[in-house]
């Protein structure tokens, strides 16, 4: 009897340590379980109104350029003031071409001149005398002609001379080489001591220092197009310059089929005539989803967003994705009330199990 009641109570004490290995082997494997899950965040998509955006390149120039050119010569460029790149205004000397010959043409002029005047005072006194005589008869009336004749002859004979002096004071004023606007040097052919003819380029400007964003666009996106529209172009040296679209182009070129949108960039940018940038132009407004740049996981070239199970299990779901900003991106393919993942979705896998925490949407 004692025997048989041994074994029952060890019977017993055996079955009870089993389950008690049992519920401490569950108990680890929950625990375990637990401590795997990744913990993650959850946010939903927010409708907001952001501005569209049109992608684009092109090469950056001057708004118009000024030509200025020797307006006199062949003469000697005597001095050079500015260099490229000199900012100068409207009128400013920039340089300057050799006088001597001009200035004895003047004198001679001159000379001319007072020759002329002295024989028109000459040739008036005799028409005056003439017409006190002309009564008593001690003239004829051919020789009285005659004097009037020889009177309009020297006053035409000191027009031309004054004409003469004229354009000579012209040509001396043209030896100093002006501005025509206000602008920034972009290139020089003078040279000190060359001889240059009249009409002979000597420089040219960037009027107002002006320089402008060609963006070059495809048909459908010029028609988004207008003026005074905001753009904004990134330099070659990252820089970001923005501007307002002054005109579109009426026209596309037959070649590439597309057309410019001229963009105003300020006067004193870091912006150069000669660059090639890329920018966008702002076409207006639209209400898109968002959601923060972390929430979106790119593989192979294509975006995911993890979307949170009432099962605290994450499901992958591929989306488009638009432009990016404010360390936000425009999303479509996602429910507006959409539970996602907002960080680490580049650790998950689909169905896999997370802790979530959840919060105002960002």
């Amino acid at each position: 009897m004692r025997t048989d009641r041994s074994v029952h109570f060890g019977s017993v004490l055996l079955l009870t340590m089993l389950a008690l290995s049992a519920c401490s082997s569950t108990d680890k494997d929950t625990n375990a379980e637990a401590a795997t899950a990744l913990t993650v965040r959850a946010v939903k998509p927010q409708r907001q109104s952001w501005p569209r955006q049109l992608t684009a390149n092109g090469a950056l120039a001057a708004w118009q350029e000024a030509v200025i050119s020797a307006e006199t010569g062949p003469l000697r460029i005597a001095t050079i003031v500015v260099d490229v790149g000199s900012s100068v205004r409207k009128g400013q000397v920039l340089a300057t071409l050799a006088r001597d010959s001009l200035l004895a043409d003047n004198a001679r002029v001159r000379a001319e001149v007072a020759q002329a005047q002295a024989n028109l005072d000459k040739a008036s006194s005799d028409v005056t005398r003439a017409r006190q005589v002309g009564d008593s008869g001690a003239l004829s009336a051919q020789q009285i002609e005659s004097y009037r004749i020889s009177q309009r002859t020297a006053q035409a004979t000191l027009a031309s001379a004054r004409a003469q002096l004229r354009g000579i004071e012209v040509h001396l004023g043209q030896t100093q080489v002006r501005a025509v606007d206000d602008g920034m040097v972009s290139s020089r052919s003078a040279l000190l001591g060359k001889v240059v003819a009249s009409g002979e380029e000597l420089f040219r400007l960037v009027r107002q220092g002006r320089i402008e964003w060609q963006a070059e666009l495809d048909a459908q996106q010029l028609a988004q197009v207008r003026a005074r529209q905001v753009a904004r172009v990134i330099l070659p040296d990252g820089q970001t310059v923005s501007g307002t679209v002054r005109l579109v182009s009426p026209t596309l070129n037959g070649n590439t089929s597309r057309g410019i949108a001229y963009v105003q960039l300020p006067a004193g940018s870091a912006a150069r005539a000669g660059m090639y940038g890329s920018g966008i132009i702002e076409t207006g407004a639209a209400y898109v989803l968002t959601l923060p740049d972390s929430a979106v996981v790119t593989r192979d070239g294509k975006s995911y967003v993890f979307l949170i199970g009432r099962d605290n299990k994450v499901r992958e779901q591929a989306v488009t994705a638009g432009q990016r900003r404010d360390g936000r991106i425009a999303v479509s393919g996602v429910a507006a009330n959409a539970e996602v993942v907002e960080t680490g979705g580049a650790f998950l896998s689909d169905g896999a199990a997370v802790r979530v925490e959840r919060g105002a949407p960002k």
